[in-house]
């Protein structure tokens, strides 16, 4: 009976002190993974953006819970070799698993740092073009402009050429106006200037463009080339398309289309 007891009182007092151990382990552990967390969240608060600083907060959390459990397990005398080659034989199996997310994850991660555009902007990629609503860790969140939601994989995203229509103050709206070879150029020319100088989206700087630009098949092409603030694009695009077609019909200019006359010799003769 005195050996059972001293043997319980030894296991006890063996098991005991590392249960307490591994208690205070715990809540100092916990203390510091906290004190850590936040200290690191305020050293890069602002850097990048709020999808990608939430998701390195909880990875760093999980990383660091995982060591301190493993610290515990250790402490309390588990075997954790065996634990750590079943948890990298299990990463590596989900890893391969999941390579397709995972390269969508790794894009997520190249946008959020590097920012080629924020939502919110005008973007064309992997053949679609739209507002970006959101950008998340796997997909890039776009509304087209008849109202389509798209989700495109971050993989494609980061590997495609992006064209951000957002990212510049201003915008070169860039026209070309067909007038006859029969019409006056320099009246169709200073009828454009005057339309580009009255309208009040067209700025003044960069100065606009307005020349000929090309002996067509069936018409004098002028280009007329100016520059507006991004928002303006298409109000001063379609402004000038109706003030150009007005202007003309009121100057008697016309503006030709694609036509093909026929001509028949007498002596020729038809089947």
């Amino acid at each position: 009976m005195d050996q059972i007891t001293g043997g319980l009182q030894s296991i006890i007092a063996n098991y005991g002190m590392k249960l307490l151990l591994a208690i205070i382990l715990l809540l100092v552990g916990l203390w510091v993974i906290k004190f850590v967390v936040k200290l690191i969240e305020k050293n890069i608060q602002g850097k990048f953006e709020r999808t990608l600083t939430s998701f390195l907060m909880s990875i760093t959390r999980a990383v660091l819970l995982i060591l301190l459990f493993i610290s515990i397990a250790s402490t309390i005398g588990i075997e954790v070799a065996s634990f750590v080659a079943v948890l990298g034989a299990a990463s590596f199996a989900v890893g391969f698993a999941l390579q397709g997310s995972l390269s969508n994850f790794a894009g997520g991660v190249m946008l959020l740092i590097f920012r080629p555009f924020s939502a919110g902007d005008t973007i064309e990629v992997s053949g679609y073009k739209g507002k970006v609503q959101e950008i998340q860790i796997l997909y890039t969140i776009m509304t087209t402009f008849d109202n389509k939601k798209i989700f495109i994989p971050n993989g494609n995203v980061a590997t495609d050429s992006i064209t951000n229509y957002s990212a510049m103050d201003t915008r070169r709206v860039d026209l070309t106006f067909g007038i006859g070879y029969d019409d006056d150029f320099h009246e169709a020319i200073s009828l454009l200037k005057d339309l580009v100088f009255k309208h009040e989206l067209i700025l003044d700087n960069p100065e606009p463009i307005i020349r000929v630009t090309e002996h067509a098949g069936s018409s004098i092409n002028i280009a007329c080339k100016v520059w507006v603030k991004g928002p303006d694009y298409w109000n001063v695009y379609f402004d000038m398309h109706e003030d150009v077609k007005d202007a003309f019909d009121e100057a008697g200019i016309g503006i030709p289309y694609p036509q093909l006359d026929v001509h028949f010799d007498e002596g020729t003769k038809i089947c």
